[in-house]
């Protein structure tokens, strides 16, 4: 039987054998990535990753000065499967992701999406809460780990609190696609805007088709609705002076994205509230209808039936 035939002791019959990854979903989290992923793994040509998110350059155990890749790879299971990707939105934001990724493969092709980053982060922080109950409430997720700038070091915390509380600083896209550069040529990304993407999915798989030299779709598949967040969470509503507050963190980083990467951010509601044509308050209210107000400690004077 053949070596190639086998991964971690086991034998797949249904593997003709295992191909490297190639291209990669990087970004950003909560931003249709899941979407974007189901609709290739349903692309004649892609071979299936064995999961979404193998979180393969976020790892901290591993000796990165001589890691071992044989158990980074996809199973090649029909003869027409010509490229394997791994999807993982956490790559763009990770301390040295995209560096471990360059020596693996210099070639790789790499896309990412990008959302508004008020809608990303409320989006993660519900993600957060409907799976977790002990998650950070609202008013702790913006403030525990709130940098003004893309950490550029795995802060000293466990990487599975600093996966959860790092919503604010994965807002920074501009700082992310630059120092994406420095490690990518250009040529080898593709940048895509959420709602654009959303709204024209055909034309956005001709686009990733085209990128990663593979036929175009003869049917494209609809956007699924993958991981898309429980409708309601409990917890603390944002304010308008939370989302008034984090518009104007991001405020210089959106000028840098908006300039890095070209795309049409113009409706995106951050950058509406800090060009003065949507209130603070307007999204706070779109947010806080999604949440179930946590009731508070009753008042000490409050007495029994």
């Amino acid at each position: 039987m053949s070596r190639d035939s086998r991964q971690g002791g086991r034998v797949d019959a249904g593997v003709h054998e295992w191909l490297p990854y190639s291209f990669s979903i990087v970004g950003a989290q909560k931003s249709g990535t899941s979407t974007l992923s189901t609709a290739l793994d349903r692309h004649p040509q892609v071979a299936r990753a064995p999961r979404k998110e193998l979180q393969y350059f976020t790892r901290e155990d591993v000796d990165w000065e001589h890691p071992d890749y044989a158990g980074y790879r996809a199973p090649r299971r029909k003869p027409q499967h010509l490229i394997a990707g791994d999807a993982t939105p956490a790559y763009l934001f990770w301390p040295h992701a995209l560096e471990r990724m360059h020596r693996y493969n210099p070639d790789m092709r790499l896309i990412a999406v990008f959302r508004d980053p008020l809608e990303r982060l409320f989006s993660h922080w519900t993600m957060l809460r409907g799976r977790w109950t002990t998650s950070p409430d609202w008013p702790e997720f913006i403030t525990e780990f709130r940098p003004s700038t893309t950490p550029s070091e795995l802060p000293d915390v466990p990487s599975l609190a600093f996966k959860q509380r790092s919503g604010v600083a994965r807002g920074y896209y501009g700082e992310q696609l630059t120092r994406g550069l420095q490690v990518f040529p250009r040529e080898q990304w593709l940048w895509l805007e959420f709602r654009a993407m959303l709204a024209d999915f055909p034309t956005a798989l001709d686009r990733l088709t085209d990128f990663l030299g593979v036929d175009r779709y003869h049917r494209p598949p609809e956007p699924a609705r993958v991981m898309s967040g429980p409708e309601r969470v409990i917890g603390t509503a944002p304010t308008a002076a939370d989302v008034a507050s984090l518009a104007q963190l991001y405020a210089a980083d959106l000028a840098s994205f908006r300039a890095t990467s070209k795309l049409d951010i113009d409706a995106w509601p951050t950058v509406r509230i800090l060009s003065g044509r949507m209130s603070p308050t307007e999204l706070a209210e779109r947010f806080a209808a999604r949440v179930d107000v946590r009731p508070g400690p009753a008042p000490a004077h409050a007495k029994a039936g």
